[in-house]
């Protein structure tokens, strides 16, 4: 197994037959990478209307995150942090196994709450990676741009290319 270095990039992949996807090549070495198998964690993002991906080894950073906020949200005083609601939100991701295609199935729920369509954008974000339906994608504001661009074009292009 290789170190794993984070998630970096951009990729689109279009969705396939049988509600399957595509982790693209990249994602889906560092995936592996981090899982030490070709397992796929995905959960709704606590803000964005999307999904954020990584590999197990993220867990470990999670429960640090926990407590960090925790403590920041008993030193400032703020009394509307819940670590119940926001463990729930960190570790309430499903296993997804994938092949060595990257193919993988997602689960109606997931599909739901990313408003997933007939294609997935992925960014990396260091730590995890953004998997956004383009519309919704295209609906974010100016801090977006860039990922926007990269986005509408990688669209483009696999349209392109189904021609």
């Amino acid at each position: 197994m290789s170190a794993f270095g984070g998630y970096s990039g951009q990729a689109f992949s279009p969705a396939g037959d049988k509600g399957r996807f595509v982790l693209p090549p990249a994602f889906r070495k560092a995936v592996k990478d981090s899982s030490g198998s070709r397992v796929l964690c995905l959960a709704a993002h606590d803000r964005f209307a999307c999904l954020v991906g990584f590999g197990l080894s993220r867990t470990e950073k999670l429960d640090a995150q926990l407590e960090r906020e925790e403590e920041r949200a008993i030193r400032l005083g703020l009394t509307d942090f819940d670590r119940d609601v926001r463990a729930q939100q960190l570790f309430g991701f499903e296993q997804l196994p994938f092949d060595e295609s990257g193919r993988f199935v997602m689960p109606e729920h997931l599909r739901d709450l990313g408003k997933v369509g007939d294609g997935l954008y992925f960014q990396g974000a260091g730590d995890f990676f953004f998997v956004w339906n383009p519309d919704e994608l295209a609906r974010m504001d100016g801090a977006w741009k860039g990922a926007q661009a990269s986005c509408a074009k990688l669209v483009a292009a696999a349209k392109k290319g189904a021609a």
